[in-house]
């Protein structure tokens, strides 16, 4: 950005004394006072000129899929409704078969854990208007047949098989076991790193079905206790691979549907399989396997009748390459993908062979979303951030890299979902001036055909209230322009001090700083500088779409430039004359948590106060998959895990400091928040915590984020809300560059 970017929040910020605003409390922000409204989850039907909407009203329990018209909007069919008299029960999400003449309704449905649910399933049937319930248990990832005679799933750690027409079920794996052996599921730290569950799939005509089995018998079982309400806690027992302990052996196999045999597949031992794919020839597969390192990708073609396996393509990086789901085959099974390799993510077509044909996109920008493929008119569309790196725009260029064209005209964060065909598509816009807004656009041209929904409501609600400008410039720290954004009171006075209260996440490829509308902490944190502290955010080294190098820069050594930079920036806007250097707080959650921790004791000199949310204290208590990637193993690099590991120096803290936990939280075990509560101890070092009982990563449930950012509301007020110090007025230094 060449200049300070300041977005106001339209017209009720341009005003110069709006009279009567009131501030906003936490119990607005907790208790939905400014929600937005949203559009729901659609699906593009096959012909590209209807969509389908999941229209549920929980008061009724009533439930319906409804099908509506692109161009008009309106509302043209109504394909199931639930009707306990007809058999159809309550649903509460749903998908087509390939042919759409059958449809999954899901009910009943409980949390397993991120992604993984479990629930009572039906198949409904367009044609007969009938539902047939799959399973008299809850069972997982039930997947229709492109044809939607069959349906297959998992249940208990194993596979089946129901024939819709005979009614009979047919069990395809029978080893699996609970904290053993896994068939066609992932296992907890595959769910929760390479974000998927279902791990088995049809191919394009019916006849195979390709999975993946988990062996986690040496894998190590992590317990945690659920208090509950009874009078006994129970526990929580699943297997847990730490950073340098062993994960489950996973392993690809072939089943055929028509013989109902299994056959194994050789693959050279792969350590990871975090993908499978079939192509649109029946008999091919593509399969994505990684080694423990994570930085070697070896593109898999599996034959599914001969079951041999070549090596298509591969990709190496000296410290990670990324699993993504940017793979689409073309109808000759030539394919694209997406690659840093040429420093900045960016789009490829290759050959069916596996041989690249060409680069479809370059510059020094990121594509950041890769929506599809138009076979007819030969155009790839995208998300990318060629217009800065804070913001978002949607593009479709030529697979040949030619004919580039930008199709949305906003800046901010603009979002698509296109029609099956790619004839037209929703483009989802925000920015921080502006609250979501949908509009349907042709996607040839960009052009917009109608608006669909807005939250004007909510900005002339927001009218009413004390808000400030969120300003967007570029700070120059060690020697890098990082992303900044500042929030400062709305009667700021340049001639007084103000605390300040720094925010950050800081982990891998993330980004805070960005031009979009604003959730739950931004309303936080205009709370904040309505009560008098200046907020800034600043993504440093480490964080995302400004390039591989950028990113990469923090492997072997997570916690250490990032903590640099945020101490830095810290101490430069410090020399502000209008920021307060004595009253200077951060906080953050979970890898914000980690960092904030870090910045309070190794910038003790800096910061006065910090806040941690469910934070790692050492990399050591947290899974491999996520953390080997950028740290390679304990055994392999001791010293990054340890000299970055808050655990290591408690003696350093001088600050006041909040540490927050849930007690169920799966993710980042509350062991770490434990181990830091004893270091601070031993250290006779005096702090702030909270538990949650039961509560998970999120920390939320009735009022608890209510009474969470309260508790830190308070702890903030306490340590960073004294009166000015008396200082000698210190001359504006040229710092935020333009």
């Amino acid at each position: 950005m060449k200049k300070p970017v300041v977005l106001f929040l339209l017209a009720f910020l341009s005003c110069t004394v709006l009279l009567s605003q009131q501030k906003i409390s936490l119990e607005d922000i907790w208790g939905g006072s400014f929600r937005t409204e949203g559009m729901d989850v659609l699906r593009s039907m096959k012909n590209g000129e209807q969509y389908t909407v999941l229209n549920i009203d929980r008061a009724s329990k009533r439930s319906s899929i409804d099908q509506y018209d692109y161009e008009s909007q309106e509302k043209t069919a109504t394909l199931v409704s639930s009707d306990a008299a007809k058999g159809i029960p309550f649903f509460t999400s749903y998908s087509f078969s390939d042919d759409e003449s059958k449809i999954l309704l899901a009910t009943e449905v409980e949390r397993v854990y991120r992604h993984s649910r479990l629930g009572i399933y039906y198949v409904y049937d367009l044609k007969t208007q009938q539902a047939t319930r799959i399973s008299e248990t809850k069972i997982q990832e039930p997947s229709l047949s492109p044809d939607g005679n069959k349906v297959a799933y998992a249940r208990e750690n194993n596979l089946f098989l129901l024939d819709l027409p005979s009614g009979k079920t047919s069990q395809l794996t029978t080893d699996g076991e609970k904290n053993k052996i896994i068939n066609g599921i992932t296992d907890w730290v595959y769910e929760e790193e390479f974000a998927f569950v279902r791990a088995f799939a049809w191919n394009s005509n019916g006849t195979h079905i390709a999975f993946l089995r988990f062996d986690e018998t040496n894998v190590p079982q992590f317990s945690m206790d659920i208090y509950g309400t009874t009078l006994y806690p129970s526990q929580q027992q699943f297997k847990y691979p730490k950073a340098g302990e062993e994960n489950a052996k996973v392993s690809l196999h072939m089943y055929d549907v028509e013989s109902g045999t299994t056959t194994p597949i050789e693959l050279n031992n792969p350590y990871y399989i975090p993908r499978i794919k079939w192509m649109n020839d029946p008999s091919s597969l593509s399969v994505r396997t990684l080694n423990r390192h994570q930085n070697d990708l070896k593109l898999w073609l599996v034959n599914a009748e001969t079951f041999e396996a070549s090596v298509l393509l591969e990709e190496k990086d000296e410290a990670y390459v990324d699993i993504t789901d940017d793979l689409t085959f073309l109808s000759d099974d030539s394919f694209i993908w997406t690659s840093e390799r040429d420093g900045n993510n960016h789009i490829y077509l290759y050959g069916a062979d596996g041989k690249l044909k060409n680069q479809v996109t370059k510059g020094p920008w990121e594509v950041t979303h890769y929506y599809g493929y138009d076979g007819d008119s030969g155009k790839i569309f995208y998300q990318s951030t060629e217009n800065g790196s804070i913001n978002r725009d949607i593009y479709s260029i030529n697979a040949n890299g030619k004919s580039k064209t930008r199709l949305s005209s906003r800046e901010g964060t603009n979002r698509a979902d296109f029609s099956a065909d790619f004839s037209v598509f929703i483009n989802s816009f925000s920015s921080t001036a502006t609250p979501p807004e949908y509009s349907l656009h042709k996607a040839k041209s960009g052009r917009k055909i109608k608006d669909i929904k807005n939250n004007d409501a909510l900005l002339k609600k927001l009218s009413g209230y004390e808000l400030s400008p969120k300003e967007f410039s570029t700070i120059n720290i060690n020697g890098n322009d990082l992303n900044m954004y500042m929030i400062k009171p709305k009667d700021f006075d340049p001639a007084k001090k103000y605390p300040l209260f720094m925010y950050q996440y800081s982990g891998p490829g993330s980004q805070q700083v960005a031009n979009r509308w604003m959730g739950a902490n931004d309303y936080w944190h205009q709370m904040l500088a309505s009560e008098g502290y200046i907020i800034a955010c600043v993504d440093g080294r480490g964080t995302g779409l400004k390039g591989r190098d950028f990113k990469k820069v923090t492997q072997k050594e997570l916690g250490k430039y990032e903590v640099e930079d945020q101490i830095a920036a810290a101490r430069k806007l410090s020399e502000l004359p209008y920021i307060d250097e004595d009253r200077t707080g951060i906080w953050g959650w979970s890898y914000g948590g980690f960092m904030s921790t870090n910045c309070l004791l190794k910038g003790n000199d800096t910061f006065e106060m910090a806040i941690a949310v469910a934070p790692v204290t050492s990399w050591r208590f947290y899974d491999t998959i996520y953390t080997e990637r950028y740290m390679l193993t304990p055994q392999e690099n001791p010293s990054g895990y340890d000299e970055n590991s808050p655990l290591n120096y408690p003696e350093l803290l001088k600050g006041k400091y909040l540490l927050v936990h849930g007690s169920g939280d799966d993710n980042v075990h509350a062991q770490n928040t434990m181990r830091m509560i004893e270091a601070l101890v031993q250290a006779n070092k005096q702090f702030e915590w909270a538990m949650y009982p039961d509560k998970t990563h999120g920390i939320y449930g009735g009022n608890t984020r209510l009474h969470l950012y309260t508790k830190m509301t308070d702890f903030i007020h306490k340590n960073l809300g004294a009166l000015p110090s008396k200082k000698q007025e210190v001359p504006e230094k040229e710092m935020i560059k333009g």
